[in-house]
Parts: structure tokens; sequence; C-alpha cells
């Protein structure tokens, strides 16, 4: 343990985590049209910037700030709802830095590394020593105390937090090659043809967009970086190349401080950036034991408690008996004579008599009407689902009705496709 943790406490006291949240996330197609993609619903009652948050909280940090951007009402409200109980008599802080031309009246924020560069300021005022930069749209459970412990025990300048991936998969990612200690020795930010990991040729080592500093570290890349022309004024991109090159930057494995739910969990982690990972992940909350344990006391996941109703199940009668089989049900929700199974269904959802629902993710506030039949669907919310409404069994016709099919089979029902087949 650092001499400043054993002196002091943690070294989670002496940090502040920075959330990156401004991104739209264009590949969730009509979900992100009103709400960047980090207040997207997940898992029933949460939103994804939840986790990242959740994970600074239970790793003992108390000071957080998150940049927003992209369409942010959605993502601001949440935040003042749910995360409005930082105190600072008690050295906690809270802020939420919407991008606001504090720089020049023609700049927004130009990217992940000017979202930090343009809060400086506000950041100073805190004085805190070290920052953990996050992103906001990842789901997965993690105690940030190791990777800043491993910071400081390795005397790096960055620490970025990395994971194990497919190489196919890759593509996405900025991908790190490391030598026996663990320094970066490369970095490459979305390579066409990744490279593998030593002894494991079908995989490479990728960055999660997890980053560690000293604060007045960054603050100096941050101001050569903002002072050069070429730049586009992303970590990715920018910042963490040049420290590989100019610094010492090291590879925190997320194996070392994933939070598991038994000794023999896989680590969890997801990019539910495209509708296909965002329904696969929220569906697997219905297995008997999925890998993303919601029930877990010892590392809650923090969000705004909506006051709701408690669940209710209506009608027992042969036909039309409200069940739901494999499902997780949300409060303030009434399934009243239906069927659901393997099914995910938010807060203030009303599924009516007859209707079958099957392998959907329903948000919250949609009404499915009597003899609908809803099956391998992300349902967005508010939608009212006519009486007798079919869709999820047959994708061309499905198509052809203007309703989003993906690659994977999954369909995505709005507001507004409902109205255009109503008129």
């Amino acid at each position: 343990m650092s001499a400043l943790a054993s002196a002091s406490g943690p070294l989670a006291r002496h940090t502040m985590a920075y959330v990156l949240a401004g991104g739209r996330g264009s590949r969730l197609m009509e979900l992100t049209d009103v709400r960047a993609k980090p207040a997207v619903y997940f898992g029933g009652k949460l939103r994804i910037i939840d986790f990242a948050l959740s994970n600074a909280l239970n790793s003992g940090i108390r000071r957080m700030a998150v940049a927003t951007q992209y369409k942010a009402h959605s993502l601001i409200r949440h935040l003042q709802r749910g995360w409005n109980f930082f105190r600072s008599e008690r050295n906690e802080s809270f802020d939420i830095l919407p991008a606001s031309q504090r720089v020049a009246e023609d700049k927004w924020y130009l990217g992940t590394a000017d979202a930090v560069f343009q809060n400086i300021d506000i950041i100073e005022s805190y004085e805190p020593k070290y920052i953990i930069i996050l992103a906001g749209d990842h789901v997965y459970k993690m105690d940030y105390e190791p990777m800043l412990q491993q910071h400081v025990d390795q005397g790096a300048d960055v620490t970025v937090g990395c994971l194990e991936v497919p190489r196919a998969e890759a593509t996405g990612f900025g991908v790190i090659h490391v030598d026996a200690s663990d320094r970066i020795i490369a970095f490459q930010e979305k390579p066409a043809d990744p490279p593998a990991m030593p002894g494991k040729p079908d995989m490479a080592l990728a960055s999660m967009g997890i980053y560690v500093f000293e604060t007045r570290f960054l603050f100096e890349a941050l101001r050569a970086d903002a002072a050069d022309p070429g730049s586009s004024h992303d970590f990715g991109k920018d910042i963490i190349p040049r420290l590989v090159r100019e610094a010492k930057a090291v590879a925190h494995s997320f194996e070392k401080s994933c939070v598991r739910s038994t000794a023999d969990a896989v680590p969890y982690w997801r990019d539910v950036g495209t509708l296909d990972s965002y329904f696969a992940a929220n569906i697997d909350l219905t297995d008997v034991v999925p890998d993303l344990d919601l029930f877990d006391r010892d590392w809650p996941l923090w969000t705004y408690g909506e006051m709701t109703a408690p669940a209710k199940f209506v009608h027992d009668v042969e036909g039309r008996r409200g069940m739901a089989l494999s499902s997780v049900i949300a409060g303030g929700t009434i399934i009243s004579g239906a069927t659901l199974r393997r099914s995910l269904v938010f807060s203030g959802v009303r599924v009516n008599s007859w209707a079958e629902v099957e392998r959907a993710v329903i948000l919250p506030d949609v009404n499915i009407g009597q003899h609908a039949r809803v099956s391998n669907a992300i349902v967005e919310r508010g939608v009212k689902i006519p009486p007798h409404f079919v869709v999820g069994e047959d994708p061309q016709a499905d198509r052809d009705r203007g309703i989003r099919v993906t690659d994977g089979g999954i369909r995505l029902i709005t507001r507004k496709m409902i109205d255009d087949l109503q008129t």
C-alpha cells in the first residue's frame, strides 16, 4: 500500500471521478433520438451511467463530475433526481458540467480531452490529488481503488484500464500492447487489424476508456494538447498515444479489480452500444443466475428511486391469466390477464388481457393492447401497442411496415412507427 493511502485512508478519498457522458451513441438508433447514450434505460430501473457512478461511490470516491453535451436534458434530470445526496460539509461534491462555451463562444466540447480541459478551473477548486476519467456508457462493476494503488505503486504518469476482447471485436477499441511489467509500449486507436496478445492469437488487449492521472500531470497534458492545432483533443486519439511515447503509461487489468458476485464468476463488462448488444444484455438478466448480479447488496447499484406501486398480476382463468415466467418486472406495472416469458419490463407498464410478450425489453410507461403479440423486440418508452398488433414473428413483414429490424433480428418499436402504421 502506498504511503499516502496508509497515512490518510484509501486513495479514493483523494480522487475525483470525472465521467464523460456527452456522446450520442448513434448505433442505438431511435433510442438516442431524445437522450444521450448514458441516459438510456437499463436493467428494469437503472440508466447506463449509474454503473460508472455506482462504481465510483462504492469505491469510496466522494467527488464526482459529469460532463454532458448531446441532448442532455434526460440525463441531467436523472442525475439531479438520483445523485443529489452529496454534501459539501462532508467534503463531497457532485457537479454536472454541460458544454457551455466556457472557453470561447464558438467552442462546445471538441473531444473527450477538451471536455475535461474546459473545466480545469472547477476541478482545481476541489484540489483532488488524483483524477480518474470514466466513460459513462458501459455496463460493469469495478472497484477503482486497486487501479489507483497500482498507479501510485508503479509511479505511472497514466494508468489505463484494459480488458481482453476477441480480436474480431477490437476494431472499435483502443488496443494496447504491454511489456512484462505492464508498461504500455504501443497504443492504437480503433485499428483495422488489431494486434494479438502474446500467446493469445485470437484475443486483443483493449482500453476500457478508464484513465488514472495525478491531477497536476493531467492538467499539463491537457494544456499542451489544447495548444496543438493538429489535435482532435481526444483521450484515445491524442492524449494516450502521446503519453505512451513520451511518458510512463501502465495498463491495469480489469480482472484485478472487477467486482464478482461469486469467486468463480467471469468478469462482466459490456458496451451496450448497438441494439443487439443492448437487447442481449437486458435479456440476460432474466437468466436464473445472470452474469451481472443486480441483487448484490455488497456492491449496490445506485439510481433514482422512483416511487411506484408494487407490480400487480390479475386474472386467473384459462387463457386469461396474468403471469410472467423467467422475467424481470419493475414496480408500477400491471400484468392484466397477459402472459410474459423471458422479458424485462420497466416501471409503469400495462400489459392487457390475452396479450403475449416473449423475449422483449419494455421501457417505461408502455401500454400493450389486448390480444397483441410482441416478441424479439425493444419497445421505446410511452409506446401504445394497439390491440391485436403482432410484431417479432416475420422479419420481412415487420420491415415492410417500417419497423426497424436489426441484423440480429431484434425489432425496435417507437411511437412514430406505431403512429405511421395507424395513419
